[in-house]
């Protein structure tokens, strides 16, 4: 028997633009989703979470993946009452594990998710792709931000950029790039430049080391909670995987993964592996990476990056770009068959093209880039297996 990837689909709930009727047409089986009307830190009722499996199952789907529950700032940074919200976490792990769902994914990205500096970046087929670029975070944090000593984080070169750049962007364009930056999930709540300057200065004290302790000890508690209750857990990369706008970052390269995997080693402890945002920096080699993570890695993300000499990327075809494709599913296919089991994936920030570029959709979550990418992969696969 070979075991294949199952193939599944992030859906933002009933107020995502891409339906669930529209998935069924892309060939996916399972839905990876979150309860995003939530908010940030506070327990997913069991009624919640089962009222929206029932949708899903209505629908004809599989609820493979809860992403994300989000981890409230106080946990990360150890402070007020990051108590109360670990056990809080602990009782939604309680609650999904309950409802038979097997993976929760989550983060301990700093303040932002992941970090854009364009959301319609024109690619040469007239296809619309997410695009970061040093010069524009340099902008946003020296002249929108204003963040403190925030010139320290950058080189001449790209201070020097930043500063002319700045001159030339009219204030529309200095708005539309805040709101970029700090786009976060869609169907969550927005924050403001206000919002960002006060949470960044809740890790003023916190460097790689500190932070690095705060989740080993978060990871300790709830994967003890997550390995009684039969559930996977799946940290998801920092994106980009390098710091940004002065905040450490610790879940970036491989020396990342086998500080908290060797320090937290129990079966629900993993890894969302994910290629665009691994692959946005030049040291990872996500085929090496793949075999050393092995059977941690309990979700995979699928997409592709293109990077310049400076470290800006977009977000490239599925099977294009600088990550090989072709070796890191032959490496997580071999996986599956030596431990007997399918790992749940999903293609990840497809383009906005075709039809889609003349609809409203959330920036990387339209729908047939997206399907484009599904198609790619499982083609690949099935080249890759013979059948």
């Amino acid at each position: 028997m070979n075991y294949k990837m199952e193939q599944t689909w992030r859906w933002f709930g009933p107020s995502d633009p891409v339906t669930l009727g529209d998935i069924r047409q892309t060939g996916a089986t399972g839905i990876v989703t979150a309860l995003h009307h939530i908010p940030h830190g506070e327990v997913w009722a069991k009624e919640e979470i089962y009222k929206r499996k029932e949708e899903l199952e209505n629908a004809g789907f599989r609820w493979s993946v809860v992403e994300s529950i989000t981890v409230h700032e106080n946990i990360k940074t150890r402070s007020g009452n990051y108590k109360d919200y670990i056990e809080k976490y602990k009782t939604s792990i309680r609650n999904v594990a309950a409802c038979n769902i097997p993976v929760i994914t989550y983060n301990f990205m700093p303040v932002n998710d992941w970090t854009r500096t364009s959301l319609n970046h024109r690619m040469t087929d007239g296809s619309l792709a997410l695009y970061f670029n040093w010069v524009d975070l340099a902008v946003f944090d020296l002249f929108i931000l204003k963040r403190k000593n925030a010139d320290l984080s950058y080189s001449k070169d790209v201070l020097q950029k930043a500063e002319e750049r700045f001159k030339k962007y009219s204030q529309e364009q200095l708005e539309d790039l805040a709101g970029v930056v700090m786009f976060g999930i869609p169907g969550e709540q927005k924050m403001t430049t206000a919002d960002m300057a006060k949470k960044l200065e809740l890790y003023t004290d916190i460097h790689v080391d500190s932070l690095r302790d705060n989740l080993v000890e978060f990871q300790r508690e709830i994967s003890a909670v997550a390995e009684e209750c039969g559930v996977l857990l799946a940290i998801h990369p920092d994106d980009p995987p390098f710091p940004i706008l002065g905040l450490p970052r610790i879940v970036s390269s491989m020396d990342d993964f086998d500080y908290f995997l060797n320090k937290v080693n129990n079966k629900a402890n993993g890894v969302c592996f994910c290629t665009g945002s691994l692959g946005a920096s030049a040291e990872n080699k996500l085929t090496d990476m793949v075999k050393r993570i092995g059977e941690k890695i309990h979700f995979v993300h699928l997409r592709n990056v293109t990077k310049d000499e400076e470290g800006n990327f977009y977000e490239a075809d599925h099977l294009g770009g600088d990550n090989d494709m072709y070796s890191i599913v032959k490496e997580i296919s071999g996986l599956q068959q030596k431990f007997k089991k399918s790992i749940p994936f999903r293609p990840d920030h497809g383009h906005q093209m075709m039809d889609d570029l003349n609809k409203v959709s959330n920036p990387g979550y339209s729908a047939i880039g997206r399907m484009r990418g599904l198609a790619e992969i499982r083609g690949l696969e099935i080249g890759i297996l013979g059948s």
